[in-house]
């Protein structure tokens, strides 16, 4: 396509999600113009993010769905079991599968989800992506969408999408309102290597600061074990955990761990980040759609926020695919109420879900931990209560979108 071409979708923001949306689009002949302030080339750079996502079974359903499946399997380490323990004390709940229901998902390096979707964007016809590209003005209207680069690029389509994660202005200049709190805690993020396997056994586990969460990832090359840390802990204590030597920080870690992986032989570069909860009012307004961050942002508790925002393109891909198949203008009100109404409600409840845990086990003292472990301990006992939990964290529940079904 020429440069000013008319596409079908303007989105804006090219992170996890929406270049995602970009392909998925792609596959049912919907075209895009992707829009993103940043270097891609620092995105995928060594060391630029020690994060990872947890990948339910249905999002993996998606990515296979729009031909990532072949470059992402390789990187791919599978969540056999799911392990929750207030402090390691005795009530733990163990969320294990049986053989022929699969794992209940996989982790991957955030860096190998960024290569694989700018790959696969590369080589895709449909997506026209204005890399390293900033907007000075974006207009709304009877007719349809366009953005003014500061290049004096003008963009134009049908429907305009926020994907630019937690602080998106496309929603802030469309007046969305939105509920927001901070929970005055910071996530510290770090790849451990370590003398035991993991088993693909992730770990929760649940101090009064926060959650301090272990999470499977693939063996090295030379064989060394290695599992992501996600640890929460006070706002007014995270500056110092952060400036601690390794040797220090592992101390820390390990007390922490209980012993379940052995030593830690290594701890790669630590990063962190502030923890809060936001929801708007609204995921639709003329001619925009919200996806992921830039509609609801949650703790990372249970793992799902990546989760969410793929089924927000999930959802938003099968709309449109219905409106061209009717004929209808994919900017058209009915079907952006459409998706309104479909993934309003699903993304606030799993939001209040979230949020309704991290104040349950934040509550501090002896006897909220006993009713803590009490509830737990009749989870472990009572199989289709923990075979709903599973089903949710596989995220295949609900009225899912074709992209994400088997």
């Amino acid at each position: 396509m020429a440069e000013n071409d008319t596409c079908d979708l303007i989105i804006i923001g090219g992170g996890l999600v929406g270049m995602t949306l970009a392909l998925a689009a792609a596959t049912k002949g919907i075209t895009s113009h992707v829009v993103d302030r940043a270097d891609p080339a620092d995105l995928t750079a060594e060391g630029f993010d020690g994060r990872a996502s947890a990948i339910s079974t249905a999002s993996w359903r998606l990515f296979r769905h729009i031909g990532l499946g072949d470059a992402l399997e390789p990187f791919a380490c599978p969540i056999e079991s799911i392990a929750v323990t207030d402090q390691m004390k005795p009530g733990r709940i163990d969320f294990t599968p049986e053989p022929h229901e699969g794992s209940l998902g996989r982790m991957f390096p955030n860096r190998q989800l960024r290569l694989a979707l700018f790959e696969a964007a590369r080589a895709e016809p449909a997506i026209q992506w204005h890399e390293r590209a900033e907007i000075v003005a974006r207009e709304r209207g009877e007719h349809g969408v366009s953005v003014t680069l500061a290049d004096g690029s003008v963009l134009k389509a049908a429907v305009m999408v926020g994907a630019e994660g937690r602080g998106s202005p496309t929603r802030e200049e469309a007046g969305i309102s939105i509920a927001q709190w901070q929970y005055d805690h910071r996530a510290i993020i770090a790849g451990l290597t370590h003398a035991k396997p993991h088993d693909g056994v992730a770990w929760e586990i649940f101090y009064p600061a926060g959650p301090f969460a272990l999470l499977p990832m693939r063996d090295g090359e030379d064989g060394s074990h290695h599992s992501a840390l996600v640890w929460t802990v006070d706002e007014k204590d995270a500056a110092g955990t952060l400036k601690l030597g390794d040797r220090a920080f592992l101390a820390e870690v390990e007390e922490r761990m209980h012993g379940i992986l052995g030593a830690i032989t290594d701890v790669g570069p630590r990063s962190s980040f502030p923890l809060g909860f936001h929801h708007t009012a609204t995921i639709t307004d003329r001619r925009l759609a919200l996806v992921g961050d830039a509609a609801h942002g949650i703790h990372p508790i249970a793992g799902q926020g990546l989760n969410l925002g793929l089924r927000d393109v999930g959802a938003l891909v099968e709309v449109f695919e219905e409106a061209l198949r009717l004929g209808l203008d994919l900017g058209d009100a009915q079907v952006l109420a459409r998706y309104e109404r479909w993934r309003g409600l699903d993304s606030f409840m799993v939001a209040l879900a979230t949020d309704g845990l991290t104040r349950l086990f934040g509550v501090p003292g002896k006897t909220a931990s006993a009713v803590r472990r009490f509830g737990m301990g009749g989870v472990q006992r009572i199989g289709p209560l923990k075979d709903w939990f599973m089903d949710e964290a596989r995220g295949i529940t609900g009225d899912l979108p074709e992209l994400l079904r088997a």
